[in-house]
């Protein structure tokens, strides 16, 4: 077994205590109101979400689904995380994991502006103002004349620890190329450079067509994407320039 490094040991600490604290305090809705990342628009949205939802796995719903998304992030956090905070330090991983979540946030909730602010602008060619549509949402109805599609974006919310952790894969994959990698399903030996790209392209595919070929239907496969593409692009950018591992240690 590989002995797990200590900022990947705080940072399962931190998940299971917040997966703790949604199942016994608040039945999973208290927590999920304050921490997970609300839809911008939506008036639950509060700044620090952009951090907390990372931490959060489940919510009101707690499910079997709920404890098999913790276990495979915590397992791929230490299956993953430890080799590259062994080789980068503690505080180059933290910057990187960490950058990961926020650019899987962007990316998600780029992504559902863009869906939403035409949906708007139709709504407002209607004749309808926008505090009129935010209080046709928080009154529980729908605009029929424009879809369901309205109000899934204005009550989509994220939770995970997923975007951090593609990044820390990304990060991996271009450290150990040739590291062969499988998939629980797919137990056949694939090199992780050419694994890695694989999962990202199907993630990006994924949102896309809205297909989920290897997720759960409500997988927030953008963020995914934004996760692994951030990795990527800051370990390129630390490979290019030979950055000194020493400043970060």
């Amino acid at each position: 077994m590989m002995r797990i490094s200590e900022t990947v040991k705080h940072l399962l600490i931190i998940n299971v205590i917040m997966f703790i604290g949604t199942m016994f305090i608040g039945e999973g809705v208290l927590f999920y109101d304050w921490f997970a990342m609300h839809f911008p628009k939506n008036e639950a949205f509060q700044p620090w979400q952009i951090i907390t939802h990372m931490f959060m796995h489940g919510g009101a719903n707690l499910n079997n689904l709920s404890i098999t998304h913790i276990l495979f992030n915590m397992f791929a956090l230490w299956m993953f995380g430890t080799p590259v905070e062994q080789v980068l330090g503690s505080k180059r991983f933290l910057f990187i994991y960490m950058s990961a979540g926020l650019g899987a946030v962007a990316l998600q909730v780029g992504y559902y502006y863009f869906q939403y602010l035409p949906m708007e602008a139709q709504a407002l060619s209607l004749g309808i103002t926008e505090d009129q549509i935010i209080e046709t949402f928080k009154d529980g109805k729908m605009f029929t004349a424009i879809g369901q599609e309205f109000n899934e974006i204005y009550y989509a919310s994220m939770v995970g620890a997923s975007g951090c952790i593609m990044g820390i894969l990304a990060a991996f994959g271009m450290m150990n190329p040739n590291a062969e990698l499988m998939m629980i399903f797919l137990p056949i030996p694939i090199k992780a450079k050419y694994f890695i790209p694989g999962i990202i392209i199907l993630d990006l595919v994924s949102g896309i067509t809205g297909q989920s070929f290897f997720s759960p239907s409500n997988t927030a496969h953008f963020a995914h994407v934004g996760g692994a593409l951030t990795g990527f692009l800051i370990m390129w950018y630390w490979k290019r320039t030979q950055f000194n591992r020493n400043r970060w240690n």
